[in-house]
């Protein structure tokens, strides 16, 4: 099997790798995604998938072979914003290729896992992988502000619970086995304004904030002292609300971002929140975001989700090790667990078995000079592959 694969991966190589290049090409900011969105259907459709779609959220989904277990590849379509081009070694939307690496906006953060998995289905089903599956490679729209309300939607609209889902985010090309939980919170100081000649007579929302800030750095410090792996917690947006800029400050707000480490929970989170505002004239709520989809659907995310991961005796954990001990002729490398959110809570709440696995190392994500080792981009599309023949 693994010549056959790797005879098959050999004949398009050069059109995956200039694909994810095209695609890097293609500016896809969050709630931007629609001309990747339609290159993308075309690929799906060039590459002979069975059906392809888009629904009203702006999600590409296609679909390949008719048989009765439902796998499903999830990559998202957006990347964070550039703001620094001309400090990048390579031009963020060029998809140079040099040094082994594919460089670009996109090349972790993850264009080379989607496009990966378009063609490690088309693999299977050139090789005969498909018989008694269906494979589905969605394409979603705003992961990196609206975790997992995309594939909700998704679900929602095509009526459909895959049997099994990988979530190519980037893992180096381990196996991820889940992933920390995640809680967003913004807490509001309330003050009295007052002209700024006389603040006496007023009470400065920014001074009552003050404290609550020297805590959450505290509580930081107290997480961090646990050892690895620990929860988090920083302070990621603040602002006020003033008359002028001659007038004391009515309203103080801060944007917290809590990261869940296992075996901490949301009821241990809110119990902080709490402990954070007491004794201030202050309040807590979750930090619920919204937004508009390129197609004009609206999403509203809560950020309030718990850690999760997949058991390492699992099939679906069986059957990627297999995979990857057949495209890389060696066992896997340690299992790993992401330190950030993916649109995995989604599946997960729906009790689907979930694993992850993803070319690219994840720090490199929303960094300047992103990019993606060649080598991991054709591996995991080999894997992908095998996979579908493994379930």
């Amino acid at each position: 099997m693994d010549r056959e694969l790797d005879r098959a991966f050999g004949e398009v190589r050069e059109g995956l790798l200039e694909s994810i290049r095209d695609a890097i090409r293609i500016p896809s900011f969050s709630d931007e995604e629609g001309e990747l969105a339609a290159y993308l259907a075309d690929k799906m459709r060039f590459l002979g998938f069975d059906e392809v779609s888009l629904d009203s959220t702006g999600n590409v989904i296609g679909r390949i072979g008719g048989g009765g277990t439902l796998v499903q590849f999830d990559s998202h379509m957006d990347t964070v914003r550039v703001n620094d081009a001309d400090e990048w070694a390579h031009p963020p939307f060029s998809g140079d290729i040099t040094e082994g690496y594919l460089w670009g906006r996109g090349s972790v953060d993850m264009k080379s896992a989607l496009l990966c998995s378009v063609y490690g289905a088309f693999l299977a089903k050139r090789l005969g992988y498909l018989e008694d599956k269906t494979v589905l490679v969605t394409g979603t729209v705003c992961e990196e502000y609206c975790d997992g309300v995309n594939l909700k939607f998704l679900y929602e609209e095509l009526k459909l619970k895959p049997d099994y889902c990988i979530i190519c985010e980037p893992s180096d090309n381990t196996i991820a086995l889940g992933h920390t939980g995640k809680a967003q919170i913004r807490i509001t100081a309330h003050g009295v304004s007052a002209h700024g000649s006389a603040p006496e007579k007023g009470k400065n929302a920014v001074y009552e904030m003050a404290p609550i800030i020297g805590r959450v750095e505290a509580l930081n410090a107290r997480l961090s002292s646990k050892g690895k792996p620990h929860g988090t917690i920083v302070l990621s947006d603040i602002s006020c609300v003033t008359a002028s800029l001659n007038a004391v400050p009515s309203s103080c707000r801060i944007y917290l971002d809590r990261r869940l480490t296992f075996g901490e929970s949301l009821e241990q989170v809110k119990g902080e929140m709490d402990e954070l505002v007491r004794g201030r004239d202050a309040d807590w709520e979750v930090g619920t975001l919204r937004h508009t989809t390129w197609k004009g659907a609206e999403l509203v995310y809560e950020p309030m989700h718990e850690p999760w991961r997949i058991d390492e005796g699992h099939a679906l954990t069986g059957a990627l090790v297999r995979a990857y001990r057949t495209v890389a002729h060696k066992a896997p490398g340690p299992f790993s667990y992401w330190d950030f959110g993916t649109n995995a809570i989604t599946p997960v709440a729906l009790g689907v078995p979930v694993i992850g696995f993803g070319p690219g190392d994840s720090k490199l994500a929303h960094m300047r000079d992103e990019r993606c080792s060649l080598d991991q981009i054709e591996e995991a599309c080999k894997v992908y592959a095998a996979l579908i023949r493994e379930i």
